[in-house]
């Protein structure tokens, strides 16, 4: 019997704040609540608890209708931070710029950074994040180190250069660089056959995975012409003024892949393509740029826990989202962003470029 369903969310809610303080032993899969805890969950706490165990649920099955998903709704809500981080000023004086940093891996990375001393602005899909938006402006507000100047939030659709070229503008006339990037932007959709995904919808996944990191980090170039049948390669090639030119030797670029890049998805082809495509855009532009001391490295994680999940798959799947790694559980963003902190910080990373690390419960890749 299952105990939850998007009918019973509000219900379900009641067990958030109990859910989101179960300790794992990430070596042993195993959870515990502290005693203090136990005494004071709820008979129906326990009782779904113990459902969800057997049943090896990660979650509550839940499902929201379209991308981007929403953070606040989720349950139980994603862990961005952690008491156990311990900020070294690593990144003091440095300025960031974190696509799709509203919420899940983002909102994650943002935090870190702040701690660590930079100054960081994110972007976010206004209407459908405002509220995530808002929530993470809190968030890198308190976190914000003394050095540092005030945290942005700019809504954008980064699928389109242009809007991708007024989003580093922003950046650029608030704080007058941009010392670290991290594209992050991200959206998927499941197909059972290669046959479902259409034309708009592989436009638009492209856009908004691999397109938008193009289109932040081109530098200004000029064509005479550009080739009307061949749209994809003249959307490519139009990058101009953008985080580049801002940019100066000791600067980084982080991009945002997946474990799906390297093992494949059956589910997800045209987000494991974008994917695919990363890995080589960032092994690409290190090539590029390492004569102008620039590093350009990427994180591959593996399944966790973000509003991208219930946004994309059934109430099952979304249950039980994680089980299959080695360490039979979903990671928390909190748990991948200080491989964003490892990458920026020249204090960690200064030798390292073309890179990818692989935070992913314990998924051996290869490449």
């Amino acid at each position: 019997m299952q105990f939850f369903s998007s009918r019973f969310l509000g219900s379900s809610r009641v067990l958030a704040t109990t859910l989101s303080h179960i300790h794992y032993n990430p070596c042993t899969n195993k959870a515990h609540l502290t005693k203090a805890q136990l005494l004071s969950a709820t008979p129906y706490s326990k009782l779904v608890i113990r459902s969800m165990a057997s049943s090896g649920q990660q979650f509550p099955p839940q499902k929201q209708e379209g991308q981007p998903g929403k953070e606040h709704v989720m349950d139980p809500t994603p862990q961005a931070t952690t008491p156990e981080y311990k900020p070294a000023n690593k990144l003091v004086g440095k300025v960031a710029l974190v696509t799709g940093g509203d919420s899940g891996i983002g909102r994650a990375v943002g935090h870190c950074f702040a701690l660590e001393g930079a100054t960081v602005a994110f972007t976010y899909v206004k209407g459908q994040e405002d509220k995530d938006a808002n929530d993470t402006l809190g968030m890198l507000m308190k976190a914000k180190h003394a050095d540092a100047k005030d945290p942005i939030a700019i809504p954008t659709d980064l699928g389109y250069d242009e809007n991708c070229r007024r989003v580093v503008e922003e950046v650029v006339n608030n704080y007058g660089r941009i010392d670290i990037l991290v594209n992050n932007a991200a959206e998927q959709y499941e197909a059972s056959t290669v046959e479902e995904i259409d034309e708009p919808r592989l436009e638009r996944v492209f856009r908004t995975n691999i397109f938008s990191y193009f289109f932040t980090a081109s530098t200004p170039q000029t064509h005479t012409h550009q080739p009307k049948d061949l749209k994809i390669i003249r959307l490519i090639l139009c990058g101009r003024r953008h985080a580049l030119k801002h940019m100066k030797e000791g600067s980084s670029i982080i991009n945002t892949t997946s474990v799906n890049a390297y093992k494949g998805n059956a589910k997800l082809l045209d987000y494991t393509a974008t994917k695919g495509a990363i890995v080589a855009f960032t092994r690409g532009l290190a090539l590029q740029l390492v004569e102008k001391g620039i590093r350009v490295n990427g994180v591959a994680p593996g399944p966790i826990w973000t509003p991208l999940i219930p946004a994309s798959f059934t109430e099952d799947e979304s249950a039980k989202f994680g089980t299959q790694t080695p360490m039979k559980r979903a990671g928390q963003p909190h748990e991948v962003a200080p491989s964003y902190v490892f990458l920026a910080s020249n204090i960690d990373s200064s030798y390292i470029t073309g890179q990818v690390l692989h935070p992913n419960g314990g998924t051996i890749v290869n490449g």
